[in-house]
């Protein structure tokens, strides 16, 4: 008689939740595993190229198919939103209706976009953490420097048009602003507009940039960003978001792009369960072994577990493979290794070409801080991908992609107004 399989749920398709699924695979061979990967969407999001696909490159290099990338794992994948979580009954509920029974579940659900209840901020906003959330974003970027171009003269409309204001001073605010101090002003050549209209601000409630960064990082980041033209305005806590306007401790901007990269929180399902234990971030707590704390078969890992350097792509990855290892020891009746937290690299892309790239105490920037940033994106594709297919992904970074008529041409002789 067979024996029976012990049953792996893994909800979550990002970083962390692929990483357990592809580490966990190659223990099939040696262990009774029957693996199921759910989520709610079928594509894999490489968040850290998210700023690429508003500024005009193709979003193959952001979008990658997860049945790709489990083509030769042992893993059987259901699209699929998770609505419930029963520990006691061992047992995940999906939007579909279905159930799915678990004797080991590891939850690598990521984090969700928090406005901190500041009104306006939520309706009048632009985010940035999906694939949908940065084409929407480009195709209004289009749209309110396109209808600078109807006008005949510099209306303050159009000043109020021209002004782009980015919420939050950390990675993906940095990154975004750079990018579109180069990219926002093609865009006002292309459709014939004077570029020295345009406004690049960053809003920060923080003293500096970048604060999970030591100073000096700070301070050279926030020279290159001045020299792109970008404006940094600090100490400055968002008070209310409203059309065309926003209000922050001591001045009152005119704008109609607010792009909010400030604030995320642990995914709302982790609350939900009624079963965890939280630390003050809204982080479920873990024991030594990345299991929530009273449960001894449920794994949370990534953006939603209380750990030193939660919050990273990179400790996502680090936490899946741990948990990978845990499990067949646990079914071996073993004790799982304690965790412990890797500290990661810190690659901040500042502009076309230029990065600041911290490994350890080493600092590069400009272009060789540039290589490296793009070396650890090709190393992540081959993690997930065969050689080919990394590459090609990779390349999908380069490649331009515009619909639009000015843009999708070269740009026109005539002098803009």
């Amino acid at each position: 008689m067979a024996k029976k399989r012990s049953r792996v749920l893994i909800v979550g398709g990002g970083f962390g939740g692929l990483a357990t699924a592809l580490a966990l695979s190659k223990h099939t061979a040696d262990t009774e595993l029957e693996i199921t990967l759910l989520s709610d969407k079928p594509h894999f999001e490489y968040h850290a190229a998210l700023y690429r696909v508003v500024t005009g490159k193709s979003p193959l290099e952001v979008c990658i198919p997860v049945s790709e990338i489990l083509k030769h794992a042992n893993v059987n994948f259901d699209l699929e939103k998770v609505t419930s979580v029963d520990a006691a009954e061992r047992m995940v509920r999906g939007e579909s209706g279905r159930q799915y029974p678990f004797d080991y579940l590891v939850l690598a659900l990521g984090s969700e976009t928090a406005y901190f209840k500041i009104p306006g901020l939520e309706t009048f906003s632009y985010g940035f953490k999906s694939i949908q959330e940065a084409m929407r974003l480009k195709r209004h970027l289009h749209e309110v420097i396109g209808t600078c171009a109807i006008s005949d003269t510099d209306t303050e409309e159009d000043l109020c048009r021209m002004h782009l204001v980015i919420v939050g001073g950390g990675p993906s605010g940095v990154e975004l602003a750079a990018e579109l101090a180069v990219y926002a002003r093609r865009l006002a050549k292309n459709h014939g507009v004077d570029p020295r209209l345009l406004a690049i601000d960053i809003i920060d409630s923080a003293p500096r940039i970048l604060p999970m960064l030591p100073s000096r990082v700070s301070e050279i980041v926030a020279m290159r960003l001045r020299a792109l033209g970008v404006n940094l305005f600090l100490n400055r806590p968002m008070l209310e978001g409203k059309i065309r306007e926003i209000m922050v401790r001591g001045m009152t901007m005119h704008t109609e792009t607010i792009i909010w990269t400030a604030g995320v929180a642990p995914n709302a399902l982790y609350a939900s369960t009624g079963a965890f234990r939280f630390d003050k971030k809204g982080r479920v707590e873990v024991d030594v072994a990345l299991r929530a704390k009273g449960h001894k078969n449920i794994f949370v890992i990534g953006d939603g577990a209380a750990t030193q350097y939660s919050g990273m792509a990179q400790t996502a990855i680090h936490d899946g493979k741990h948990v990978a290892a845990a499990i067949p020891r646990l079914l071996r009746k073993q004790r799982p290794a304690p965790y412990i937290p890797k500290r990661p690299a810190y690659s901040i892309p500042v502009g076309p070409g230029w990065a600041a790239t911290m490994f350890g105490s080493l600092l590069f920037t400009g272009y060789l801080g540039w290589i490296f940033r793009r070396a650890i994106d090709f190393r992540f594709f081959l993690s997930i991908l065969p050689f080919g297919k990394a590459l090609t992904a990779f390349r999908c970074g380069k490649r331009l992609t515009e619909s639009c008529p000015a843009c999708a041409e070269p740009t026109s002789s005539s002098s803009p107004r």
